[in-house]
């Protein structure tokens, strides 16, 4: 298989107001919307979308139609002590505050309007022995 793509599609009853959080929140801007479904890009990257989908929708099969629970969104950025700082200030709530963590990141987690939580992550250099689990190409600089 050669993929050509590849993006989550957040299903929820809710797709204007979802969209209109990423595109408000996380630079994003809509290629196709509807009332049914969003497909969102990445102002700086075009290679970064994300989708909003109505989980009602007849193209959903019966026994996958719903909404999005249990997903966590991880985006690596540049700056995660201005991207913290920002959103505070946006009002977005903090679930986990800004740490470093051993393994090799230091982030903070909110979460958009339907629960999803949304890991803003700078990658920094592990401690001890998470090292040792890295692909030497994965190790941060």
């Amino acid at each position: 298989m050669r993929v050509t793509s590849y993006y989550p599609v957040i299903m929820t009853d809710a797709v204007g107001p979802t969209a209109a959080f990423y595109v408000a929140h996380f630079n994003f801007k809509s290629l196709f919307d509807s009332d049914w479904y969003v497909h969102l890009q990445s102002v700086s990257n075009p290679r970064i979308n994300l989708a909003i989908l109505d989980g009602s929708h007849e193209t959903i099969p019966v026994s996958g139609r719903g909404k999005v629970s249990g997903l966590l969104i991880n985006f690596e950025v540049e700056d995660v002590d201005a991207e913290y700082a920002r959103l505070r200030a946006e009002g977005l709530p903090i679930l986990l505050d800004l740490r470093d963590e051993d393994f090799g990141q230091r982030h903070f987690i909110t979460a958009d309007p339907n629960g999803v939580l949304i890991d803003l992550i700078k990658p920094i250099p592990p401690k001890g022995g998470f090292a040792a689990q890295y692909a030497p190409e994965a190790l941060p600089g």
